[in-house]
């Protein structure tokens, strides 16, 4: 592998990463919520054919709704950092002595006094560029948003189609007649298997300990499922 191939294979894998938190958590709300209405379905006792259109339905609106949610939640962000970008930079242009002494302030509060102080303030205010950053991050507490709102929208959509389509697969196999048994029954073990390994990918995302990340994310899981099997059941028994 050249130089040049190591480094682009490395260089996406890193976006890949960059967008872990928005895979995991689509990945996760899409395998809940796409079990929650197979296992509604069930405890309803509904046919496979209209688990298949309820989850398929479900999969690909929540999908998308929650992708739009993830989009513009970057935009905002974005924006806003952008907006005070400019109103720092006006702020620097037509009151620099008011803004220098912020920063005198900031570094003050640091530690830094006397000739030392003057040094550091001098140092940042000199370059335009830095003084900007420095307010940015120093004072507003604010840091560039680099991912890509697009990409975040794309990763969550794909992350919770992909998810979510897991508790379908075998009821789609039912319904074309491949498969012999209780299809919400395999649906069920795989979905588990799925969840564990969405918690294992957690931990990257959130460095808690493995067999907490695990359990949290079979617990939700589970009572989105139980919940929903039971009232299920309890409205299929009420509309008899």
């Amino acid at each position: 592998m050249t130089n040049e191939q190591w480094h682009t294979k490395t260089s996406w894998m890193g976006q890949l990463e960059s967008y872990l938190p928005e895979i995991v958590y689509g990945a996760i709300d899409g395998i809940v919520t796409t079990f929650a209405v197979v296992a509604g379905s069930a405890g309803a006792e509904l046919s496979i054919r209209i688990t298949l259109i309820l989850g398929m339905a479900n999969l690909f609106a929540d999908g998308l709704s929650m992708s739009i949610g993830s989009y513009l939640s970057k935009k905002s962000e974005r924006d806003n950092y952008n907006k005070h970008v400019r109103i720092e930079t006006w702020e620097i242009e037509h009151m620099p002595e008011v803004e220098r002494s912020e920063v005198e302030e900031i570094y003050r509060a640091k530690g830094f006094e006397g000739a030392e102080l003057q040094m550091v303030v001098n140092r940042i205010t000199s370059d335009k560029r830095v003084w900007l950053e420095t307010m940015m991050k120093d004072e507003l507490g604010m840091m560039p948003e680099k991912k890509s709102p697009l990409r975040s929208g794309i990763s969550t959509f794909a992350a919770f189609v992909v998810a979510g389509a897991i508790p379908l697969v075998f009821y789609l196999l039912a319904y074309r007649g491949k498969l012999a048994v209780d299809p919400f029954m395999i649906s069920s073990a795989i979905t588990l298997c799925a969840f564990v390994f969405i918690g294992y990918l957690k931990t990257y995302v959130n460095e808690i300990n493995l067999l907490r990340s695990v359990g949290e994310t079979v617990l939700l899981g589970t009572v989105a499922a139980l919940v929903a099997f039971f009232v299920g059941d309890y409205l299929e028994f009420l509309l008899r």
